[in-house]
C-alpha cells in the first residue's frame, strides 16, 4: 500500500496538494527502498515526476518530507484498523486480525521504520514530532476503548500498549525477532495478553 494515497478530505484537492502528495508518496517509496540518509530531494522530485525546483515549493528540506511521509503512514495504518476494528467487536480473536493487519505494514515499510527508529535515537525534531503522533494514537486508541475522557494513567496504558506493539512488530519485521529465538505467534499471544490486562473493552 503505498504512502500518501489515501484523501483526508472528500473535497477535490488543489493543484498543489496534487503535487505534495505525490512527492510524499515518492519520498516514502525511495526511504524505503535506498534508505533516508542515501536519498536526496532531486532523486524525490524526479522520482514523482517533477523538476527538482519543484521540491522546494512545498518542503524546505528532506527532513520535512519525511516527517510528511510518516505522519500519512501513521494515518493510513490507523485508518485500515479502524476499518477492521468496525467490522465487529473487538476481542481476542479480531485484536488478532488488527496485530496481523499493524504487522504487515511493519513489514511492507520495513525499510522506512528503519531510518525513524535511526533518526528518533538522535534527532531532536524527529523525536518531538513521534512524540506528538503518538499522543494522537493514544487519544485514538483511546476512543476505540470507549474511554473519551483518557486520566494520566489511562494515557500510561494506552502508551505502553503502542510502544509494545509498535517495537514488537518492528522486531518481527526486520527480523531480530527471530534471530533472537522469539516465535511470531508466541509473541503476538503476548501481545493480545497485555492488551486484556490493559483495554476495558476487552
Amino acid at each position: 500500500m503505498s504512502v500518501a494515497t489515501k484523501p483526508t478530505t472528500s473535497k477535490k484537492p488543489s493543484k498543489g496538494e496534487v503535487t505534495r502528495q505525490k512527492l510524499v508518496a515518492a519520498a516514502a517509496q525511495i526511504f524505503n527502498t535506498s534508505g533516508y540518509f542515501n536519498t536526496d530531494t532531486n532523486r524525490i522530485a524526479r522520482e514523482a515526476g517533477y523538476a527538482p525546483g519543484t521540491f522546494y515549493k512545498h518542503f524546505d528540506n528532506k527532513l520535512d518530507i519525511f516527517l510528511a511521509a510518516y505522519e500519512r503512514w501513521v494515518a493510513n495504518e490507523w485508518d485500515d484498523i479502524r476499518v477492521e476494528a468496525s467490522k465487529t467487536k473487538v476481542d481476542p480473536r479480531s485484536l488478532k486480525r488488527i496485530y496481523r493487519l499493524i504487522l504487515k505494514h511493519h513489514k511492507d515499510w520495513v525499510g522506512f521504520r528503519s531510518d525513524l527508529r535511526a533518526l528518533a535515537a538522535t534527532n531532536d525534531r524527529v523525536r518531538i514530532y513521534q512524540a506528538e503522533l503518538r499522543a494522537s494514537q493514544i487519544e485514538m486508541l483511546a476512543k476505540m476503548d470507549g474511554n473519551e475522557v483518557p486520566s494520566k494513567r489511562d494515557r500510561s496504558r494506552y502508551l505502553f500498549i503502542l510502544l509494545t506493539v509498535e517495537r514488537v512488530c518492528d522486531a518481527i519485521a526486520d527480523g531480530t525477532a527471530k534471530l533472537s529465538g522469539a516465535r511470531e505467534d508466541e509473541l503476538f499471544e503476548f501481545m493480545v495478553q497485555t492488551a486484556r490486562e490493559n483495554l476495558s473493552s476487552l
